[in-house]
C-alpha cells in the first residue's frame, strides 16, 4: 500500500510539473509589455538621439575648434586640452544596435520593406561617417555582430569604411520607393509616401559630400558626374525644403537640447572674434543671428557685437575686453530658456539640428565645378545659390520677435571678399569661407571640412596646449584598451599615434 501511495504522489508531482511547464510561458508573459519593437519606434529614437548628440558635439567642440565660438571660462576645450570625447562614439555605437534591428526587421519582412531598409542604410552611412571622420579607423564591418558572438570587432580602415558608406548610400537610393510600406517614425521628413523622395535626395547629396571628402585621395570625377548627370535616377536637394534638419517642438521633452541648459553653463560660450570680425568686415547680417550685442553696449545705448579670441587662458579669457559684459553671447536662436538678456524670450523650437543642407550641397557643387571634378553647371551660380540658401534658411527659422533684419546690403555680392572673382585659388577660398559660415552649429561638419581644405586659414589660440596645432581627430575611448585592446592597438599601429594630431586617411593637407 505504501508503494502504491508513493507511486501516486510521484505521478501527481509529474503531472503538476508538466502542467506548470506547459503554462509557464503564458503565466509569465505580460500582455502589456511588447516582446518586439516595430521599426518606426526604433527609427524615431535613433534620429532623435543622434541629432541631439549632433547639437552637443557642436556646442562642446565643433563650434570652438573652427572658431565660430570661444570660451570665457573653463577653457580646456578652447585650449585643445580635450582628453577623451566619448559622446559621439557612445551615441553612434549605442544607436547602431537599434538601427541594425531596423535593417534586420526590414530584410526579414515578406516582401522586404525597402523603404525602411533604405532609410536605415542612409542613417547608418551618416553615423559611421561621423565616427570615422572623428576617430579614423573604427569598428565597422563587425560593429553590430554581437549576436553572432563577435564581441571584439576589428577596426576597419577608413578607406574600407568609405567604400561601404558610398555603396550603402547608392543602394539606398536605388531601393527607396520599390516597396509599398509607408514610413512611420520619420522625424526628419514626416513619413509617408512623400518622404521617400526626400530620403533619396539626402542619400545622393550625402554621396556628393563624401566623394568630395575623399577627393584628395581618389579620383571621384566620374562618380560625382554620374550623380549630377542623372537627376531622375539620382535626385539631389533642390531647395531648403529638402534640408535634413530636425525641427524641435515647443513643449518638453522635445525642445532644442540647449533650451534647458543652466545660464552659467551656456554663458561660458561666446562669439569667436574670428567669426565676428569676418562677418563684420563683409557687412553680413547673419552676425545678428549667431551673436547678440554685448550687455555693456546695450546699456550704454550703442549696441555692438564683439567676439573674444579663441584659446585664451582662464584669467585672460574672463577679463578680456573688460569682462563678460563686453563679449557677445551666442545668438537667441540657439539660447537657453533664461538667456534672454531682458529682451525677447528664446524660442524652444527655433533652432534645428541638421544632417545636411541645400546650402552645403551648393557649396560642394561650386567647389567641384571650380576644380573641374564635374562639368555640369556654373561654379558661380552654385556659390551664389549656397549663400542665398543659407540666408533664406535663417529667415525661415528666426522668430520675428527677435527683430533681426536679414536683408542683404545692396553691395554685398560685389564686395571684393564676396564677389566670385580672382584666380581659382581665390574663388575656392571664398567658397570654403562661405561654407564655413553656413555650417555654423552643424555638429562637427565644419571641422571635418576645414581639415580637408584648410579654409579659412585659422590660427591656433595663443594659449593653446597642443604645441600650436589645431587638433585633427579625437582620441579613442580609453575603455577600448581593455575591452578591445588588440584591435584598437592594431589600428593605432596602422594609423599612427592615438593623439589629437594624427591625420585620418582622407586628410592629406
Amino acid at each position: 500500500m505504501k508503494t502504491l501511495r508513493n507511486f501516486t504522489l510521484i505521478f501527481a508531482f509529474l503531472f503538476v510539473a508538466t502542467s506548470c511547464d506547459k503554462d509557464f510561458e503564458d503565466i509569465n508573459t505580460n500582455p502589456n509589455v511588447p516582446t518586439s519593437v516595430t521599426p518606426d519606434l526604433l527609427l524615431s529614437g535613433v534620429i532623435r538621439n543622434v541629432l541631439n548628440n549632433q547639437v552637443g558635439e557642436a556646442w562642446g567642440i565643433g563650434n570652438i575648434v573652427v572658431q565660430h565660438t570661444a570660451k570665457i571660462q573653463f577653457v580646456n576645450e578652447d585650449r585643445y586640452l580635450w582628453n577623451e570625447q566619448n559622446g559621439l562614439w557612445n551615441t553612434v555605437y549605442g544607436n547602431m544596435r537599434n538601427l541594425q534591428a531596423v535593417i534586420d526587421f526590414a530584410e526579414r519582412a515578406e516582401p522586404v520593406q525597402n523603404n525602411y531598409l533604405g532609410v536605415a542604410l542612409i542613417l547608418k552611412s551618416w553615423m559611421f561617417s561621423l565616427a570615422t571622420d572623428a576617430y579614423g579607423d573604427v569598428p565597422y564591418s563587425e560593429a553590430t555582430k554581437a549576436k553572432q558572438g563577435i564581441y571584439q570587432p576589428k577596426y576597419d580602415t577608413q578607406e574600407f569604411i568609405y567604400d561601404g558608406i558610398l555603396a550603402d548610400l547608392k543602394r539606398a537610393n536605388e531601393i527607396l520607393g520599390t516597396s509599398p510600406e509607408a514610413l512611420a517614425g520619420d522625424l526628419l521628413y514626416g513619413g509617408g509616401a512623400a518622404s521617400v523622395m526626400k530620403w533619396r535626395k539626402l542619400a545622393n547629396s550625402l554621396r556628393l559630400r563624401y566623394l568630395m571628402r575623399i577627393s584628395d585621395r581618389k579620383n571621384v570625377n566620374a562618380e560625382m558626374q554620374a550623380i549630377i548627370s542623372d537627376p531622375a535616377g539620382n535626385p539631389i536637394f533642390e531647395n531648403n525644403a529638402d534640408n535634413a534638419s530636425l525641427k524641435y517642438l515647443a513643449s518638453a521633452p522635445n525642445q532644442w537640447p540647449l533650451y534647458t541648459t543652466r545660464v552659467g553653463s551656456f554663458d561660458e560660450f561666446r562669439l569667436s572674434k574670428t567669426l565676428g570680425d569676418y562677418l563684420t568686415s563683409i557687412q553680413d547680417p547673419r552676425l545678428k543671428v549667431f551673436a547678440r550685442p554685448t550687455e555693456k553696449s546695450v546699456a550704454d545705448g550703442t549696441p555692438i557685437i564683439a567676439g573674444i579670441p579663441n584659446g585664451l587662458e582662464d584669467t585672460e579669457a574672463l577679463s578680456y575686453n573688460g569682462g563678460p559684459q563686453n563679449v557677445s553671447r551666442v545668438g537667441l536662436t540657439f539660447a537657453c530658456l533664461v538667456c534672454n538678456d531682458n529682451g525677447p524670450a528664446p524660442a524652444p523650437d527655433a533652432a534645428r539640428s541638421t544632417i545636411m543642407s541645400y546650402a552645403e550641397l551648393q557649396f560642394i557643387l561650386a567647389e567641384a565645378r571650380e576644380k573641374n571634378l564635374i562639368t555640369t553647371g556654373n561654379a558661380e551660380t552654385y556659390y551664389l545659390n549656397g549663400i542665398n540658401a543659407n540666408f533664406d534658411f535663417y529667415e525661415s527659422i528666426v522668430p520675428v520677435s527677435y527683430n533681426i533684419d536679414l536683408n542683404l546690403p545692396a553691395n554685398y555680392f560685389t564686395q571684393p571678399e564676396v564677389a566670385y572673382t580672382g584666380a581659382s585659388a581665390d574663388k575656392l577660398r571664398k567658397i570654403g569661407t562661405q561654407k564655413w559660415i553656413a555650417l555654423f552649429f552643424n555638429g562637427l561638419e565644419a571641422w571635418f571640412d576645414w581639415r580637408r581644405t584648410n579654409i579659412p586659414a585659422l590660427v591656433p589660440g595663443q594659449d593653446n596646449l597642443n604645441d600650436d596645432k589645431i587638433p585633427v581627430r579625437y582620441i579613442y575611448p580609453t575603455i577600448e584598451q581593455s575591452l578591445n585592446g588588440t584591435n584598437r592597438n592594431e589600428a593605432v599601429g596602422r594609423q599612427g599615434a592615438d593623439d589629437l594630431n594624427t591625420r585620418v586617411w582622407w586628410d592629406v593637407n
